[in-house]
């Protein structure tokens, strides 16, 4: 118990900060933590030393995440009303004569802005603007790397919703992106 307790005050800032922003819930955040915390009291020759124990523990938080969007699956569906009041369309992005409706702002150096803190809020914002269900499956697939027929597996949806629900939330990433996060509500 006293393991938890040294676990908990050591990384409870960094692990609970990591799930609030995949989960944007702060009561899923605290659960997703707290199971994540008894897995590893669990199994704590699960830690086999080879990175720090603050990494095994986002890793094994990582899954409890994906458990918390599977569970979230069983008792909420989404209808395609409401995943069609979350959809940007072409016709947002760009004018009459095919030009951006609103121009993207200039990024300068790529690879610098990509380590910038700024730029990760900046997503970080956009991503909570999204309707949830599409920020889940944007940040499984692709800030978590995981396989396509995984992610339709873990939520239960064919892998046509799985592109198209991946294609409207890059759409919607655009142009909140694009307008320096400025972009209203998109969900």
């Amino acid at each position: 118990m006293t393991q938890a307790l040294d676990w908990l005050s050591e990384h409870g800032d960094v692990l609970y900060s990591f799930a609030l922003r995949r989960l944007r819930d702060p009561h899923l955040a605290e659960e997703a933590v707290q199971n994540t915390l008894l897995a590893a009291l669990e199994n704590p020759a699960g830690f086999g030393g080879q990175s720090s124990p603050r990494t095994w523990l986002i890793g094994i938080l990582k899954f409890k995440i994906i458990d918390l969007f599977r569970a979230q699956q069983k008792t909420t569906q989404l209808d395609d009303d409401q995943l069609e009041m979350g959809a940007i369309r072409e016709d947002d992005l760009f004018d009459d004569t095919g030009h951006w409706a609103v121009p993207p702002v200039e990024w300068q150096d790529p690879a610098r802005l990509l380590d910038s803190k700024q730029l990760r809020r900046q997503i970080d914002e956009c991503l909570a603007r999204l309707p949830r269900r599409m920020a889940q499956i944007f940040w499984l697939r692709e800030l978590n790397d995981e396989p396509a027929e995984q992610v339709c597996d873990q939520l239960g949806i064919s892998s046509a919703n799985l592109y198209q629900l991946l294609y409207r939330a890059r759409q919607g990433l655009r142009l909140c992106l694009s307008e320096g996060g400025r972009h209203a509500e998109m969900s």
